[in-house]
């Protein structure tokens, strides 16, 4: 035989990238509509951030009764939880689980990772490529990659000198790490560090924090779920799922309707008292309705919480560097913690300012930092993702005229509701940049756009159009509204990973839709009913 044939591409009608709690949904959902698809997971098997998260105290900071599928009533009904906020590994368990009841792995790829997808105008289909060479074909294409599932890798001067090991919060080993005994710093005081630390300065001999920004955080208040509560929430669950679904955030809670500048002070500080006591998200960020668009207003809650940290941490010196001051109270990630602050009682934990004497390079030893060098044994890098679009551009995604992403959105991201970009015909996006996602309750988020995307999918498919694609007008339109509403609050006033800036270069754009959760799924669903309008759908 002379030369190499390349063996045809196998042909799908979908493919999903990510199992995940979007990919895993979509899959189910795809499968009730009768297409041949395939999932491609680049970890070894189902879970997406909660595979790849495994370090000490990771847990989820929406309560477990409503981080949860709503799909199913029977699997509502059958799955225990035991915490209110639950654990990695109890996500993980019951991520499996749901995989195993409705036998998703049997269209699922795990260990492998989708590098190219390159749409092909003259066939409408979609040409995926994987890490193993092979090559697929679909008319779908769903991007279900998360949106914090791309690890901001540490690009510390000298990390490859360090003799210690280290470890990154978001690759955490599946394997047990034991830092008993050992020197240990944390560099990073975002989410997953907050809740690390507590973890790790009970079993490290000295612990090390590096801050260079404070972050606000509320307790968890978690506690073991009381079972009469639990089977309580169970027999409302419809009623309670709906009201999450038509909420702001994606969470079963009244909106507040008053201003936090309406009431006296007293009465504000017990409001926001009940609040901390009751704690978890929504605790007191949500109890007056202009926390996050009135300064005034956000003054408030923020003086409430400084105060909370001079109280519970006993070194003043200490305390004043973990007050946040220079952005205003929750548009950063508010971060929900179980013996945060108090940590920093402990004898054994130093917290160590880099804002004054940034890091200059880690040593064979340690670290250093402008004012001296730091004995290590091991450094925990906390530095999180590059969000929303990283993910994305991990692919090489090419559209109509073999036009990049990337290059599309080299200013920020562009897209029609999150859910499509102009130029992508049939790709769709599950919580894509341009809709709630990170700023709500991400498995309200992740089933509304499953569901959209089914019922688009299966439109398509009744009238005989072979492609979907978001007009030009149209997403210039949706960017302009998603820029307007974040200007109308205090959010865009922080260098947030919301807006990109903790990775350097990245445009400053402020990524989610803060409309809110209702109001996004009422406006998705009349376009859908309108004939998907802002839309050009082909026969």
């Amino acid at each position: 035989m002379h030369g190499s044939t390349t063996p045809p591409a196998a042909s799908f009608d979908a493919i999903v990238v990510g199992a995940g709690l979007s990919g895993m949904y979509m899959l189910y959902r795809l499968r009730g509509l009768g297409l041949a698809t395939r999932v491609f997971e680049a970890g070894s098997d189902v879970g997406g951030t909660w595979y790849w998260n495994r370090y000490p105290g990771a847990r989820c900071d929406v309560e477990s009764l409503d981080y949860s599928y709503s799909f199913s009533p029977e699997l509502e009904q059958e799955w225990e939880w035991t915490e209110r906020y639950p654990t990695q590994p109890e996500i993980q368990r019951y991520l499996n689980h749901v995989a195993d009841r409705f036998q998703l792995r049997r269209d699922m790829q795990f260990d492998t990772r989708v590098t190219h997808a390159h749409y092909d105008a003259a066939r409408s289909r979609w040409d995926i490529q994987t890490d193993d060479g092979q090559r697929y074909t679909a008319r779908y294409c769903i991007m279900a990659v998360g949106c914090l599932s791309t690890p901001n890798q540490p690009s510390f001067k000298g990390l490859e000198s360090f003799t210690g090991r280290w470890y990154h919060t978001g690759l955490w080993p599946h394997e047990d790490v034991d830092f008993t005994g050992l020197r240990v710093g944390v560099i990073g005081t975002g989410s997953s560090a907050i809740q690390a630390i507590p973890q790790i300065a009970k079993q490290a001999r000295r612990l090390y924090v590096f801050q260079r920004t404070p972050n606000y955080s509320v307790p968890a208040q978690n506690e073991p779920l009381d079972p009469e509560r639990q089977r309580q929430i169970k027999a409302e669950y419809p009623a309670r799922r709906q009201k999450s679904r038509m909420s702001r955030a994606g969470f079963p809670f009244d909106a507040p309707e008053r201003s936090a500048l309406e009431v006296t002070p007293e009465e504000r500080n017990q409001i926001f008292e009940a609040g901390w006591q009751r704690g978890g998200i929504g605790s007191i960020n949500a109890a007056f309705k202009d926390l996050v668009t009135n300064p005034d207003a956000n003054e408030t809650v923020a003086q409430f919480v400084r105060d909370k940290i001079r109280q519970i941490v006993h070194d003043p010196a200490t305390a004043e560097l973990l007050i946040p001051r220079e952005y205003p109270f929750g548009t950063k990630r508010l971060c929900v913690d179980i013996d945060y602050f108090e940590t920093y009682n402990r004898p054994n934990v130093t917290l160590v300012d880099v804002r004054s004497a940034p890091i200059q390079e880690i040593t064979p030893r340690g670290l250093r930092t402008s004012t001296g060098e730091y004995a290590l044994d091991a450094i925990v890098f906390a530095t999180g993702y590059d969000a929303m679009t990283g993910p994305l551009f991990a692919i090489d995604i090419r559209g109509r005229d073999g036009q990049s992403l990337k290059t599309k959105w080299s200013d920020g991201p562009r897209t029609y509701l999150g859910l499509a970009t102009a130029g992508f015909p049939n790709l769709f996006m599950i919580t894509g940049p341009g809709s709630p996602s990170v700023l709500s309750n991400m498995v309200v988020s992740i089933e509304q756009h499953v569901d959209w995307i089914t019922d688009c999918v299966r439109f398509l498919k009744d009238h005989h159009y072979t492609k979907i694609e978001a007009s030009r007008q149209a997403e210039d339109a949706w960017v302009r509204h998603v820029n307007e509403v974040a200007d109308l609050t205090l959010y865009p006033r922080a260098n947030s990973w919301y807006m990109g800036a903790n990775i350097p270069d990245k445009p400053r754009v402020f990524m989610p839709y803060l409309g809110g959760v209702g109001a996004y799924r009422q406006k998705c669903d009349e376009l859908a009913a309108n004939n998907y309008e802002g839309f050009t759908l082909s026969p």
